[in-house]
């Protein structure tokens, strides 16, 4: 059975999945089998005393045994992005004073990806979790990724003319399934996004 993790690492989805090392070594011992004695005969010079011949024995060197190692690790890990949330705003030009300006993400609210791992399948599903600051000091905190007009569910009013930076904070949790069963992933995902809205002070009416 693979045992499979799920955690967070340099605001990456990083999924690790191992089934087991097993090392299988077969090691034969190859030895060479000696070859027949082999007898050589010279015949004798002629001498006037004749020598006997000689009798010669060749031995061939003893094979080193030979080892045969196979290896079979299955592990892998893979590496998974979410996407960054873009600040998108109405007015676009020029938000006027105490008249609330519309903000949304362009962020899916659940992220979920399947990868094939070693054989298994893991499915990831996270939610985003955002933090508005509007750079007047004003703070909101949500899971609602907002939209335009007329269906717009994040507002803020500035009461000061003035160019404002808006910083949001989008927090990625959430689990895995593998084999049926559900974890939590280990750690989360923090993005930073960054829009600038400037807003002008509403031109003045005069009545008699």
């Amino acid at each position: 059975m693979a045992c499979v993790d799920v955690y967070t690492k340099n605001n990456q989805i990083i999924i690790e999945a191992h089934k087991g090392s097993s090392t299988s070594s077969t090691k034969k011992a190859v030895r060479a089998k000696p070859s027949p004695t082999h007898t050589l005969w010279f015949p004798p010079k002629p001498s006037p005393t004749p020598k006997p011949y000689v009798k010669r024995t060749y031995t061939p060197p003893t094979a080193k045994p030979r080892t045969v190692t196979r290896t079979a690790n299955l592990s892998d890990r893979l590496t998974k992005l979410v996407p960054t949330a873009g600040i998108a705003f109405q007015p676009e030009f020029e938000a006027l004073t105490n008249v609330p300006v519309i903000f949304w993400v362009d962020i899916p609210k659940l992220f979920q990806s399947r990868v094939r791992i070693i054989g298994e399948t893991v499915d990831v599903a996270l939610r985003p979790g955002f933090i508005w600051s509007f750079g007047d000091g004003s703070m909101w905190a949500t899971t609602n990724t907002g939209s335009a007009f007329p269906n717009q569910s994040i507002t803020h009013a500035y009461a000061q003319p003035g160019t404002y930076a808006v910083l949001l904070l989008t927090t990625w949790n959430g689990s895995f399934t593998h084999n049926g069963a559900v974890r939590a992933v280990t750690g989360e995902i923090v993005n930073a996004s960054v829009a600038t809205v400037t807003v002008v002070s509403a031109p003045t009416r005069f009545t008699k």
